[in-house]
């Protein structure tokens, strides 16, 4: 099967899923309101799903009849996969399946399409799946991908249900198709959860060629072959909880109340939320959560701390640790309020140009423990450098209150301004289109110089220059064209 050939019928894929909703789970992000202090309701929303569908993408191609120890190994992978079906009859929340690849055409034929749904999913199906791997004589190529996305088709389209897919194989891709591609894209699409692949008794580590398709076994032995069957369903049906510790500067896990995302790692949408919990006795809660999945875990402060390219551990208790200390930003400028627009304050990591956050001067800011470079858009803007906020600290940085600018002339204006210092060298502070003979500016203490021309002139030539001063505190009369 071409690329080409493979992407339209993901693309068929895709607009056959777009409207199903909720196969891999359901996340609704639910608030608790309090009335007068008292707790109205409690519950808990975001759940793994209950019911769990496995389908087995079972190798039947030629080399299955390859000598693995003393056996052959699709004797050897008969005998194991039918007695772990045998074992699932008792979870009554699952459901199986059987697609088979390479079976039906010669390895002369060369058939890139040779797939077949054997035993579609359904209740109490465990004899069928046992009795087809039976009777199954491996015959010709190895179709993955080509197989992978036909998978798709054999979910049921009623949701409620986690959708895994384990993958048996004893070679690569032998069509030209591209198991990652397909499985990146349904996985985006939302028909099943990251696949498991084991390979059986392989010539070489095939981490790079498997590693992207999914969760990656290599399987040299027979009994390496029963652990990773086992670990994989232990990863899928296991329950899987975690606790993300929020570390502070001296490693200890105190700090809390910090909203905390989960995001698929290859789709990059959020799974889950939660706004960090600790009790009165400072110990974090425990949350249940979905262990196929690999995250990238956030902790969303300013700026925020990632860890990414997280795998759980199915069927245990999983600990997280962000390091997250933090403390405080305040900006002291008596009389802001003459800044008729208000003042922002800009904050950026230390030697970086991109904005972190912005906040108002009239707030407090919480922000990660660390240097960072300040610039305060007073006119002109103030600028604090490789400053530091301290763990449980406020860092209180204080600005002389401003002055009044009072320009007046007797028509309107094109100007700009410059801060000048005491060597004489020049920075430019605004540019002013002014719509009446009267400008009032809030402005910062220093010496500044105004480049302006009427706009009723008609040449550059008319540009006239002033020199004056801005006083904290103090309104200042400049008045131009005198």
């Amino acid at each position: 099967m071409h690329s080409a050939s493979l992407r339209k019928h993901l693309e068929i894929i895709d607009q056959m899923f777009r409207w199903r909703n909720g196969l891999v789970f359901i996340i609704i992000v639910g608030l608790s309101f309090t009335v007068s202090h008292k707790l109205f309701a409690q519950e808990v929303t975001q759940k793994i799903l209950k019911n769990t569908r496995i389908l087995f993408l079972l190798d039947g191609s030629a080399s299955m009849f390859g000598e693995w120890e003393n056996t052959l190994k699709i004797q050897a992978a008969r005998g194991i996969l039918n007695e772990l079906v045998d074992s699932l009859r008792i979870n009554k929340d699952l459901e199986l399946a059987l697609r088979i690849y390479g079976h039906q055409f010669s390895v002369e034929e060369k058939n890139c399409e040779d797939t077949r749904l054997e035993v579609p999913f359904g209740d109490n199906n465990h004899d069928l799946i046992i009795e087809r791997i039976k009777t199954l004589q491996p015959k010709g190529t190895t179709p993955i991908a080509w197989s992978l996305l036909q998978a798709a088709n054999d979910f049921p389209s009623s949701g409620g249900y986690r959708n895994i897919v384990i993958i048996i194989t004893d070679g690569v891709e032998s069509c030209d198709g591209d198991p990652c591609e397909v499985s990146i894209e349904l996985q985006k699409k939302g028909v099943f959860l990251k696949p498991f692949v084991i390979g059986l008794n392989l010539e070489q580590d095939y981490e790079g060629d498997f590693g992207c398709t999914g969760t990656y076994f290599d399987a040299r032995k027979i009994n390496d072959f029963r652990k990773a069957l086992n670990l994989a369903l232990n990863q899928s049906l296991s329950k899987t909880t975690v606790t993300v510790e929020l570390l502070d500067d001296k490693n200890l896990p105190t700090e809390t109340n910090i909203n905390i995302s989960f995001r698929n790692h290859l789709t990059g949408k959020s799974e889950y939320e939660f706004v960090h919990f600790r009790d009165k006795n400072g110990l974090t809660d425990t949350i249940e959560i979905e262990p196929v999945i690999t995250y990238d875990i956030i902790a969303n402060t300013i700026p925020p701390v990632v860890k990414s390219t997280v795998n759980l551990t199915g069927g245990i208790h999983n600990v997280i640790e962000l390091k997250t200390p933090q403390g405080f930003l305040k900006i002291e400028l008596p009389n802001s309020s003459r800044y008729e627009y208000g003042v922002e304050v800009l904050l950026r990591k230390n030697t970086k140009t991109e904005i972190l956050h912005v906040q108002n001067i009239l707030e407090t800011g919480k922000y990660l423990a660390g240097k960072y470079d300040i610039e305060v858009l007073t006119i002109p803007e103030t600028i604090f450098k490789n400053v530091e906020i301290n763990y449980r600290e406020t860092l209180t940085l204080t600005l002389a209150a401003p002055g009044l600018l009072n320009l007046v002339s007797p028509s309107y204006i094109y100007a700009t301004m410059y801060q000048v210092d005491s060597d004489g060298f020049e920075k430019w502070v605004i540019n002013l289109d002014t719509k009446n003979t009267t400008t009032k500016l809030a402005m910062q203490a220093g010496s500044y110089k105004i480049a302006y021309r009427s706009k009723n002139t008609f040449g550059s030539k008319y540009t006239d220059i002033k020199y004056f001063k801005i006083k904290s505190k103090v309104s200042t009369i400049v008045k131009l064209f005198d």
